[in-house]
């Protein structure tokens, strides 16, 4: 992507039912290239689910979702990847059998790459992350947190204009999160694209994000830089409950 070629992902009034069960009701949000935005709240807010929605693997109904503009919300997940909506999951899913070079190597040819630019393409992402684990290194032999910053490699290999990250961070130490904020945090610089990260650890939250959309019961709870959203008494009382929402306290 042009690093100075500027995108917005939009997501309006976005419903999810399962069998009656209200997983997103009437969520509006909007990501730009360039930004870092949180996506948070407690477990069953509907974040995976609005990552879902995102990235083509759950249609809303109703609600619409627009890249510049042009109305995505019926496309299939491969076809929202080709418009530059990439995403990692809570599980890697890699492909076991195949190298950690060739795992990237396989996003690089599924957006049109020859092999040797898809290659290529891969070796430098890598070398970006700092990976010293060994290109040739099969996935099946992968430690946790290393399958985790294989993912987001991979997702990046799709050269998108957006990235959904769904909790990067699960199961790293303090060390390996610290390597990841810095990943993520240079992520637009480096590949001009938007991020938005689903993340549990508001140490990563807090440290990467310019701005923080908060999610409860399916719906929007509060948005603003971190230091609004710490704040945020609907936000405290969501994570802490009613006696801990004291001004000096923080998420």
């Amino acid at each position: 992507m042009n690093k100075s070629q500027k995108k917005t992902l939009e997501a309006n009034d976005i419903h999810v039912d399962f069998g009656g069960i209200k997983a997103l009701g009437g969520v509006t949000l909007t990501l730009n290239s360039g930004d870092v935005l949180g996506l948070i709240g407690p477990n069953g807010a509907g974040k995976t689910t609005m990552v879902n929605v995102l990235s083509g693997f759950q249609k809303p109904k109703p609600g619409w979702v627009k890249v510049d503009g042009e109305d995505v919300s019926t496309l299939s997940a491969r076809k929202m990847a080709q418009v530059g909506i990439a995403r990692s999951f809570q599980a890697a899913r890699l492909f076991r059998g195949l190298t950690v070079l060739q795992n990237l190597v396989i996003a690089g040819l599924g957006i049109g790459m020859s092999s040797k630019a898809a290659t290529k393409q891969a070796r430098d992402i890598l070398d970006w992350m700092g990976y010293r684990g060994g290109h040739d290194r099969q996935c099946s032999a992968l430690p946790y947190s290393d399958e985790r910053r294989i993912s987001i490699a991979r997702a990046l290999a799709l050269q998108p204009s957006f990235a959904l990250l769904d909790e990067p961070a699960s199961g790293m130490n303090e060390e390996e999160c610290e390597h990841l904020m810095e990943t993520i945090v240079n992520i637009p610089k480096h590949f001009g694209c938007g991020v938005m990260l689903i993340e549990h650890n508001m140490q990563v939250i807090m440290g990467v994000c310019n701005r923080i959309h908060v999610l409860d019961g399916g719906k929007s709870l509060a948005e603003g830089t971190p230091e609004e959203v710490k704040k945020d008494p609907n936000v405290l009382r969501a994570y802490l409950g009613e006696k801990n929402t004291r001004d000096d306290a923080v998420i």
